[in-house]
């Protein structure tokens, strides 16, 4: 039985050219049309892009085209100026907003309480980005996605909570971890943003779901069953080999093989 050093080893190999090529293929523009990124890509102002795709982040599971007008609506009852919205919220509007119904589980009532922490937050800091910053000696976002569950949620206990993963429960925590990866991760081709300077990129992970999960478990990336944070440590130590400086990329690949049903 070969131990996991030589099995990634291998993995480099045998894989990594092909996850490169796949990776190139698949990050550009055009991937914005198809995709919730295309929310946040329809600001300028970095509150605005930070607000619509938190937010279309967080409703971001099931059928892309579902989530899609399910942000939209989200950004019309904004006005489509998020951040103006989120700070200057009338009690009306809000008690609007409560009759809503946004996308599945996540009710109008939760987007209330949202946008109620947002204007909490943004009061005391210019930028999301200060809330997910790492800590010294840390390599990944699991305690900083923690620190800022508590730091978003606050103490007011309400249903919305459940739309905030907890990596201290071992959840893969994929909706975040995608926000992460449209606010942090730089490179040219211009599909994700790369608007936060003071994260880097290398700590990100690829956002783990079914569909990266499966295609991974095909490729031999993971061996665990689970979508879980700890399948989400399994994966990082063979996609850090592959690109240490740019793990995240690799979300592409994965994606786009399952989507595409390429491979």
């Amino acid at each position: 039985m070969i131990n996991d050093e030589t099995r990634i080893s291998q993995l480099v190999t045998d894989l990594k050219g092909f996850l490169d090529e796949k990776a190139d293929f698949y990050n550009n523009p055009d991937f914005i049309e198809n995709d919730p990124i295309q929310i946040p890509h329809r600001f300028s102002l970095k509150q605005d892009v930070e607000i619509a795709g938190f937010l279309t982040a967080t409703i971001s599971w099931g059928n892309r085209k579902s989530i899609i007008n399910d942000a939209t609506k989200m950004m019309n009852f904004m006005g489509n100026s998020p951040f103006d919205f989120v700070q200057n919220v009338s009690g009306k509007e809000l008690k609007t907003l409560e009759q809503k119904s946004i996308h599945r589980t996540f009710s109008g009532e939760d987007f209330r309480e949202f946008i109620l922490n947002l204007k909490r937050i943004y009061s005391e800091s210019e930028s999301l980005e200060i809330l997910f910053l790492t800590n010294e000696n840390e390599f990944n976002f699991y305690h900083s996605l923690e620190r800022f569950r508590q730091k978003f949620l606050g103490e007011n206990i309400h249903r919305s909570h459940k739309h905030i993963s907890s990596t201290y429960k071992n959840s893969s925590a994929k909706r975040l971890m995608m926000f992460l990866r449209w606010m942090v991760r730089k490179d040219k081709k211009g599909v994700d943003f790369g608007i936060w300077e003071n994260i880097d990129q290398k700590y990100l992970s690829v956002p783990l779901d079914v569909h990266t999960g499966n295609i991974s478990r095909r490729l031999n990336l993971i061996q665990r069953k689970q979508n879980d944070w700890k399948t989400v440590e399994e994966m990082d130590s063979v996609l850090r080999k592959f690109n240490g400086e740019d793990p995240a990329k690799y979300d592409f690949a994965l994606f786009g093989l399952g989507v595409s049903k390429d491979f």
